[in-house]
């Protein structure tokens, strides 16, 4: 194919889908789209984002306590694969935020129009910026389907069509009825008036007229909701008033000619071009401003009756962020005198300028950190502005796996070495443990339960909110009362001005102590090693505000949490070096539990076991039992039976319909076992790391073929965990000198 083949197909591409999207219309063809989708045509920007939210639809998160509601939205997947994660993160966690935020759009839309700012406050990187670049990049991409078209309308204008005049010229030239300007080439068009406001065509229409015909198309359309205040109580434009009442009198109140000056175009939400999403920054001026026009000569063929009016264009970033949303970062960083506009903005939706009022059709979204919004607080005009703001709290995570997918999906992709399994999971268990508090047991209603959250650990509280792990040393009424009141223990600070996730290392700190990580020299790998000692080198300086807490209890000692992380490395990878081996059969531990899980059962009804093999009945393996409850350190066998089975039916209630799993109900019952089960093997599993060390740094001199062949086979099993030779050594070596001396 030639390039000029080429071209045209490109061309009549571009072609086809210009005019399917609609992309240019006239008024009563728009009328038309108005009509036939009377909801989609008529939203203010409350009901836009609202319906973005709804577009990309929402699922469940599994979380310890139960599920939780997410906006997919977030996961930011419409985003293309070649633009870089880095640029384009996703939110990560946040879900409580999020439902806030949709409450919001959803009161606006029931209220008829945004009347709130809704005010984000958190710890300076709590992915508040995160959390709105995700909202104007899904309006952007919202804003490109048919669902959520957008359009605007201009003023066009033109001197002459095929050999005869159409504009302002004398009276037998006027524009006859049903005639229409809007698809003009664009060398017959002389001049050319854009709303820069993006006012809605339908606000063209006289208000009693617009009202009624608002009102019908929802009633015919099944609408339960009323149309926004925008429309059936808006006006247009101090410019565009003008131009449309200079027309009807040239016109002699004929409208359908007025209107038959109108283009009405789509446009698309655009960040880039800050069109309907706009980021303002804490600078010290206002946010919108006016300029001459008629002055301009670019607009010198306007039809003499136009000519002779002053019109005024409006500009800036309230402007600019039209129809969509208005981002106001670091808000309280202003001069209180630098945003009190905002105040009758918000309560009014109208903004004075010099020369008109600008009528807000935006949802105004504010960040600002803790320090800044407490100093508010204590502002003398506070409660003036206090009803006009909707705060929403965005903390730093508490689970540690979330936090963890933070720096997997941002920083590890950048990273070019070879990045260790475990290596941001230290990073992030360490971040969640300097952000949690102690809980007060005078904030519960249930004493028991308080008295059981007041005793958590750090480490404790840290495990059960990303994996619902209930500590060993409960007793099986602590357990259960936990674990029924988890989600109450993760809520406690909620209402609380000091909130757990208020402080802490910040996921901003954090990114750049991996990528410290990745340039010590003194590791070939992005491995835990090499990020535990970027962690105590942070601990040393203590340049943060954190760091020079003082410890309460077993909270905020940053130092000794890098000692319990690295313990908790440890584990890991010392399961995973005994899984390597081979030498116990994996899952052989799970069955084990399974087998003494099914003889308590029987044990309990008064049942006997039946071979299924040949068939014959037994009593219940009692040498079997007795060996398991060593070693879970049972006391009372009867009471300790009977309680597991209790807690089975208990499961059974809440998970109807779901097989029984022993593992997920009794946790660390299991651990206890499967530690157990390997402990009877230390010694083959400590030799085979002897010879795994020799072959991962003597190349396996002086070992003989079968244990060559054993840790050759072990080493084969860590490369496929993701361990390569430099940091399977020098962990095996760690593991080696801490666990197996």
């Amino acid at each position: 194919m030639g390039s000029r083949d080429e071209l045209e197909r490109v061309s009549a591409s571009v072609r086809d889908r210009f005019r399917a999207q609609k992309r240019v219309l006239s008024f009563s063809e728009y009328l038309e789209e108005v009509l036939a989708h009377p909801w989609r045509h008529s939203r203010d920007a409350a009901r836009y984002m609202r319906d973005c939210f709804d577009h990309y639809g929402s699922y469940e998160v599994a979380r310890p306590w139960g599920a939780e509601r997410r906006f997919a939205l977030f996961d930011q997947e419409f985003v293309s694969d070649s633009d870089q994660p880095g640029n384009h993160p996703r939110l990560v966690g946040q879900e409580e935020l999020q439902h806030g935020f949709y409450r919001a759009l959803g009161n606006f839309v029931r209220e008829g129009r945004a009347n709130r700012l809704v005010l984000m406050h958190g710890p300076n990187g709590s992915a508040k910026s995160t959390f709105a670049a995700c909202v104007m990049r899904a309006l952007e991409d919202y804003s490109s389907t048919d669902e959520g078209a957008l359009y605007r309308f201009s003023w066009v204008f033109s001197g002459g069509v095929e050999e005869r005049s159409i504009g302002f010229g004398s009276a037998s030239k006027r524009l006859a009825a049903g005639e229409s300007l809007a698809h003009l080439d664009a060398d017959k068009i002389d001049a050319k008036l854009v709303s820069e406001i993006r006012e809605h065509p339908l606000l063209l229409v006289p208000l009693e007229e617009r009202r009624a015909l608002l009102t019908s198309a929802y009633a015919e359309a099944g609408i339960d909701e009323s149309p926004p205040d925008w429309l059936m109580h808006g006006r247009l434009g101090r410019k565009n008033a003008e131009v449309y009442d200079a027309l009807l009198a040239s016109y002699e109140g004929d409208l359908s000619r007025v209107l038959a000056h109108v283009q009405v175009e789509r446009f698309y939400i655009s960040r880039r071009y800050r069109t309907g999403a706009v980021t303002i920054g804490p600078q010290m001026t206002v946010d919108a401003n006016e300029r001459q026009i008629t002055a301009d000569h670019s607009i010198a063929n306007l039809p003499a009756a136009l000519s002779s009016l002053a019109l005024y264009e409006t500009q800036g970033e309230l402007v600019d962020g039209g129809a969509g949303l208005i981002e106001y970062s670091d808000l309280l960083k202003r001069p209180l005198d630098a945003w009190k506009y905002l105040l009758l903005a918000i309560e009014s939706g109208e903004v004075a300028l010099t020369m008109s009022v600008l009528t807000v059709n935006s949802v105004l979204l504010a960040s600002t950190n803790e320090t800044h919004l407490e100093a508010f607080r204590q502002h003398p005009e506070y409660n003036s502005f206090r009803a006009r703001l909707m705060p929403l709290r965005a903390g730093y995570l508490l689970d540690y796996k979330r936090e963890q997918e933070i720096y997997d999906t941002q920083i590890v992709p950048q990273v070019r070495c070879h990045v260790t399994p475990h290596a941001t999971e230290v990073a992030a268990m360490w971040a969640v443990l300097t952000r949690l508090l102690p809980s007060d047991s005078d904030r519960y209603e249930d004493s028991a339960l308080g008295k059981v959250a007041a005793d958590l650990k750090p480490m404790e509280k840290a495990r059960a909110y990303a994996e619902g792990v209930i500590p060993r040393r409960l007793d099986g009424d602590e357990t259960k009362v936990l674990r029924a009141g988890l989600a109450r223990v993760f809520n406690e600070f909620e209402a609380q001005p000091i909130y757990e996730g208020i402080t802490g290392a910040s996921p901003r700190e954090i990114r750049t102590l991996l990528l410290d990580a990745v340039q010590d020299p003194s590791h070939a790998c992005l491995s835990p090693l090499a990020v535990m000692e970027q962690i105590r080198m942070l601990c040393e300086k203590g340049d943060y505000d954190f760091l020079q807490q003082k410890p309460e209890g077993s909270f905020h000692d940053h130092r000794d949490f890098l000692q319990q992380v690295r313990d908790g490395w440890l584990s890991s990878f010392d399961r995973e070096v005994r899984d390597a081996t081979g030498l116990v059969e994996e899952g052989r531990y799970e069955e084990l539990f399974d087998r003494y899980i099914h003889h308590v059962s029987l044990w309990v009804k008064g049942e006997r076991h039946r071979d299924t093999v040949t068939g014959d009945y037994s009593d219940p393996d009692e040498a079997l039992m007795k060996r398991i409850e060593g070693v879970l350190d049972v006391d009372d066998s009867d009471d300790f039976r009977k309680n597991l089975i209790n807690m089975i039916a208990a499961y059974a209630i809440d998970h109807p319909g779901e097989e029984i799993d022993n593992a997920r109900i009794f946790p660390r019952y299991l651990e206890q076992v499967q530690e157990a089960y390997f402990a009877d093997q230390r010694g083959r599993v400590t030799a085979l790391i002897d010879d795994l060390l020799v072959l991962l740094t003597h190349e396996g001199k002086g070992l003989d073929a079968s244990g060559r062949k054993h840790a050759e086979q072990a080493q084969k099993r860590l490369a496929e965990l993701g361990y390569c030779e430099h940091c399977a050594r020098t962990a095996l070596g760690e593991l080696r000198k801490e666990r197996y001396a």
